[in-house]
């Protein structure tokens, strides 16, 4: 193991005859953590340690990036640039129609950790969304959300060392979220168990690798969320179980900077799901078919998968295929298929039984190839032009482009719902909010609902809208900041997703890449950037296969169908 990196603080505890404890700046990931939700739960007796962290030190709204979802808004997070720079826009990324899981292998920018290497500092991080494949620094990596199950760790051989060490590790709940033969006692003891094994983890590998910088992430404060719909009682035991991990490692570490950074808020959608292709195709702009897969869904993926074969996207076969002519042919869909079924009490054995592919095929689909625009994903917050040159069977000729943009900003700018409230807050050019190498893979038209209040959907229906999922993103995360080297006194009004990079490069009195899109919050002394080399990915170094725990766990969480 190498020695690590000696700090300012190091030298300033030696000289008085102090021991320090080493670690310059931890790094709290709290995901989907608001003031909101916060203010929900008792200071005193839930959560007594973020309630400090937030009173005691300086506290403020963290406003997020767009779109606010995990795969996207933390890479923005930990490398300070918006994702039309470091490329990782959702869950998938894009190839032409087809699209393969997101991994760190779309991250093309310098991570905060990466760049402190270069100063002679060393980092342990725990559970950091799209870590997998790991890059290669002075300290240990231990990948979490959405990477494999048995994730690939740096240095190699990291996850065994763990798991002799604190026992057993995983990324993912051991069971599968629409399974309903485990009591929901049984899934919040996993909840749990799951926060525990990243304390545990981080604690661990903080003492063997004595880092300057830590990070640790926690994923369930978002996930209670959606499974379990906002249920307060689920909710408070999750983040008492987090305070208590965070606790322990404030107590064994007592770091000078303690960050506290979400990706996101999280609240309560009083409106509607607004199916976006639905309305382009009734304006014209989408096309659609039967028999093809769709995209992008995760069931046939898996299948696929755990057939063993070497494959991270799905084409339905010839007998999938074939029975979806058949069903288009008698104007069978999978969707009047089901509510036969629900009359008879059996919609849930077939659903189990029938084979996902034909269903799937079955099922009318936007027809991508022959659309003009379309919605690809929910999670992307916007529309896709199908473009000449640009897309590989692009319709829309590049001198028609700016008018059919500025034509769907229109029509969409006065969509309303049932109640006569507008659905969006803004449609606006991908412009606004990405800039980079990589903009041009973003949605060409951003959809913002109003006051995050509304959800949009890809999904073909019989209507425009539908009831929206309960709970869901917000724009406002959390930002807290407390410890010997932080400024308590700062008068705080809000900070910025991109300026949490910055801050913790200030943080070590070293200048912070002028690629970030962020600037220093002033709890700190600040610093100025600098250029550093661009950063590259090595040749040799292809994209990770994305495998079934991967799909299965984004399934389970409702992203995709």
């Amino acid at each position: 193991m190498e020695r690590r990196a000696r700090t300012s603080q190091d030298s300033d505890a030696v000289s008085n005859g102090e021991e320090s404890s080493g670690m310059n700046t931890l790094l709290i990931g709290i995901d989907a953590g608001s003031l909101s939700v916060f203010d929900d739960l008792d200071e005193e007796e839930e959560i007594p340690t973020i309630h400090r962290l937030c009173s005691e030190g300086v506290s403020a709204p963290l406003e997020s990036q767009i779109p606010p979802w995990t795969p996207s808004a933390w890479p923005s997070m930990y490398t300070g640039a918006n994702p039309g720079k470091h490329g990782a826009f959702g869950f998938v990324g894009y190839d032409g129609y087809d699209w393969h899981v997101t991994s760190s292998d779309d991250v093309d920018e310098h991570t905060v950790w990466s760049l402190l290497d270069r100063h002679g500092y060393s980092s342990v991080v725990v559970n950091a969304p799209i870590t997998h494949p790991p890059e290669e620094f002075d300290g240990a990596l231990l990948p979490g959300f959405i990477g494999p199950e048995d994730p690939q760790c740096h240095p190699e051989g990291l996850l065994d060392d763990v798991r002799d060490e604190i026992g057993d590790y995983r990324v993912y709940p051991s069971y599968s979220r629409d399974d309903d033969t485990i009591p929901e006692s049984e899934k919040m003891e996993e909840y749990q168990r799951l926060i525990r094994m990243r304390g545990d983890a981080f604690r661990y590998l903080a003492n063997e690798y004595e880092p300057d910088f830590g990070f640790v992430q926690f994923q369930k404060t978002d996930t209670v969320f959606h499974e379990f719909f906002g249920d307060e009682e689920k909710v408070r035991m999750v983040y008492e179980t987090a305070d208590e991990q965070i606790a322990a490692i404030l107590e064994e570490f007592d770091p000078d900077h303690v960050f506290v950074a979400s990706d996101h808020g999280m609240g309560e959608y009083d409106g509607y799901e607004f199916r976006v292709n639905e309305f382009l195709r009734d304006q014209g702009y989408v096309e659609t078919m039967t028999g093809g897969k769709g995209m992008p869904s995760w069931t046939p993926m898996r299948r696929k998968l755990r057939e063993g074969e070497e494959s991270d996207t799905w084409e339905p076969s010839t007998v999938e295929r074939a029975a979806a002519t058949v069903a288009d042919r008698f104007g069978i869909t999978a969707h009047s298929v089901r509510l036969a079924l629900e009359r008879v009490g059996l919609a849930g054995v077939a659903m189990k039984l029938a084979p996902s592919g034909v269903a799937r095929t079955a099922n009318e689909q936007v027809d991508f190839e022959n659309s003009k625009a379309y919605v690809r994903a929910r999670t992307e917050l916007g529309i896709r032009i199908n473009l000449e040159g640009r897309d590989p069977e692009g319709v829309v000729p590049q001198d028609e482009y700016e008018e059919l943009r500025e034509e769907l900003i229109r029509e969409l700018e006065g969509v309303e719902t049932p109640d006569g409230d507008p659905v969006f807050e803004t449609v606006a050019p991908r412009e606004r909010y990405f800039h980079g190498d990589h903009a041009d893979e973003a949605v060409d038209i951003v959809l913002i609902p109003d006051e995050f209040d509304h959800a949009i959907s890809e999904q073909l229906g019989d209507d425009y809208f539908g009831p929206a999922e309960p709970w869901n993103h917000k724009l406002d995360g959390v930002f807290a900041a407390m410890g010997e080297g932080v400024d308590e006194d700062t008068d705080l009004e809000r900070a910025h997703l991109f300026d949490v990079a910055p801050t913790i490069m200030a943080s070590f009195g070293v200048p912070y890449s002028d690629r970030m899109d962020g600037s220093v919050v002033p709890v700190v002394d600040a610093v100025d950037s600098t250029s550093y080399p661009a950063y590259n990915e090595s040749a040799d170094q292809g994209r990770s296969e994305a495998d079934d725990e991967v799909t299965d766990r984004l399934a389970d969480l409702g992203y995709m169908n």
